[in-house]
């Protein structure tokens, strides 16, 4: 009786199951990271022609207002479209493993969106995009001015091109990996997820929690953690992909 109900229970997951089978399975094609580094690499290559990190709010309004999607990219906009689909990632994990380890992956479920809260709240892409909207069609200097303090200000909170940017890009950058690592360790002692996927986790978001001793202690090396666990991170998410749909298939987690 006591495995018929766990089994109803389960089958009442599966649309969650498969939902967050299809966000990691895009998280793979939006990963920001890898969008921005390759528009740098096209840069020094020659290959595609990409301005430098600007460096001044003006910079950023000329930019965005040239290359919109460019700008929009260097200001980290489709880290939001992937923390978006990381939250329900995150869901779908911790309905799997709720009866592997229930306070755990509370835990770990509750850092992460509180995480991904944080970024949603201190990212200022499109806030600047609208300001240097303004700033264009601002018809004297006084209005511009003050569009100028705004954008500041909206950089204050998060600087792309600044080595120390604002408290919710860390808070973001602290909780989400934990969060991700300890639902990959409670993954390593359940049977729902294999093995390979566990420890690709706990490596891929291990890593990135490398990003503050780094940060403390070796700045030059700063961009070291996401290029090592870039890789790592967009294979976990595939991997939690495949496994989520067929939990949303079959609807059993043992």
């Amino acid at each position: 009786m006591t495995q018929y109900v766990l089994r109803e229970g389960n089958s009442a997951w599966k649309p969650l199951y498969r939902l967050g089978g299809i966000a990691a399975l895009l998280a793979v094609f939006v990963f920001r990271r890898n969008l921005s580094a390759e528009l740098m690499a096209l840069r020094g290559l020659g290959l595609f022609s990409v301005p430098a990190m600007p460096a001044s709010v003006t910079g950023w309004f000329a930019l965005l207002q040239s290359n919109p999607l460019v700008g929009l990219t260097l200001l980290n906009v489709f880290d939001l479209v992937e923390y978006a689909l990381l939250g329900l990632v995150f869901l779908a994990i911790c309905a799997a493993l709720w009866q592997t380890g229930r306070s755990a992956i509370l835990i770990a479920t509750v850092s992460g969106l509180v995480g991904i809260i944080a970024y949603f709240t201190s990212n200022q892409a499109f806030a600047i995009l609208a300001l240097s909207e303004r700033y264009t069609a601002a018809a004297s200097d006084i209005p511009r001015a003050s569009i100028l303090a705004a954008g500041e200000a909206l950089l204050a909170i998060n600087n792309p091109g600044a080595l120390y940017q604002g408290t919710g890009i860390y808070i973001c950058m602290f909780l989400v990996p934990l969060a991700g690592l300890v639902m990959s360790l409670v993954m390593l002692r359940g049977t729902i997820f294999n093995k390979a996927t566990a420890v690709t986790g706990i490596l891929a978001n291990g890593m990135i929690l490398c990003y503050f001793p780094v940060l403390a202690f070796a700045p030059s090396m700063l961009v070291l953690p996401f290029v090592l666990s870039a890789p790592l991170r967009v294979t976990w998410y595939f991997l939690l992909g495949l496994r989520l749909f067929r939990l949303g298939k079959d609807g059993r987690t043992g």
